[in-house]
């Protein structure tokens, strides 16, 4: 077999090459932290880096959904808070009214501060969550769910509770015709009392002149037992509320763990062992010199240059 000297100036200009390229490789590697920076450097790493990949990006936009109802129901519960302070000056002021003392125009008094409690409630039940949708608007409603008509304030929505739209069950609205208008009326099992009605009722009744303090009382009676009825349903409304922030944090907490075990996932198939790469750059860069020197060599082993 006949080795040519341009044959043995090939084969080392090759082996050069291929260790230049498997230098910078390893280079590159170092710098980028990867051991896989495209699929063909290990296709099984590669799809199994790309599935990790997008179970975390689905972990973020379920915690996106997370957070929108996490916002809907704190709002939600607040409102909820503040319409039981308002039913609890309502109720004083009903207590007041019962004074025997009084008289008409002290008790038109009380009303008119009972109807701007009966406003400020409208208010809270028309909260926004600020991102367009309506905390007690249910299911869905274009515009306030709960709107002032002449028989009284009715829902303008779907019944229900809107959900977010995430691996698990979340709220981002609540159902204001059941917390608002859905009491359990004392006096007629079955039936239902309304926060506004049952303001409505006992303002009117305040408001008319000339009752004697037997009627006076009775109204006090009933608007009392109203008052406590529809302020039991809120408050209830205001516990679920409670509940579904608690089951949000716990979910919450769970995607934290699968967008950690995905990270970690994708980690693993394609991160470089930092130790290791730096002694296998080490070894390559050793491995290039050698070949420097050797096509060296073998660029001075020709006739002419041992006839000189």
């Amino acid at each position: 077999m006949r080795i040519t000297s341009a044959s043995a100036v090939e084969t080392s200009v090759a082996t050069l090459q291929r260790r230049q390229q498997t230098l910078s490789e390893a280079q590159q590697q170092l710098t980028s932290g990867k051991r896989v920076l495209k699929a063909s450097d290990d296709p099984a790493a590669a799809a199994q880096a790309e599935r990790a990949m997008a179970a975390a990006s689905r972990c973020d936009a379920q915690q996106r959904a997370l957070d929108a109802s996490r916002t809907a129901m704190q709002l939600g519960e607040s409102a909820l808070g503040d319409a039981g302070d308002l039913l609890q000056q309502a109720r004083e002021l009903v207590v007041q009214a019962g004074n025997g003392s009084y008289t008409d125009s002290e008790r038109q008094t009380l009303a008119d501060a009972l109807s701007g409690l009966r406003n400020d409630l409208l208010a809270l039940a028309n909260r926004s969550d600020g991102a367009g949708r309506y905390l007690f608007g249910g299911q869905g409603s274009d515009g306030p769910p709960l709107v002032d008509a002449p028989g009284g304030v009715v829902f303008n929505g779907t019944p229900g509770q809107l959900q977010a739209a995430s691996g698990e069950v979340s709220p981002l609205s609540m159902d204001g015709r059941a917390a608002w208008l859905g009491a359990a009326d004392p006096a007629n099992p079955g039936g239902t009392l309304s926060v506004f009605d049952t303001l409505d009722k006992t303002i009117t009744e305040l408001q008319t002149a000339g009752r004697t303090s037997v009627q006076v009382a009775q109204t006090v009676s009933e608007g009392l037992a109203g008052i406590d009825a529809v302020a039991g349903n809120l408050s209830a409304w205001r516990s679920r509320a409670g509940e579904a922030l608690n089951r949000i944090d716990a979910i919450g907490s769970r995607l934290s763990q699968s967008k950690l075990q995905a990270q970690t996932e994708r980690s693993q198939a394609e991160d470089l062992d930092l130790v290791q790469a730096l002694s296998d750059f080490q070894n390559q860069q050793t491995g290039y010199d050698a070949a420097l020197k050797t096509y060296a060599m073998v660029q001075r082993m020709s006739l002419f240059d041992y006839l000189k």
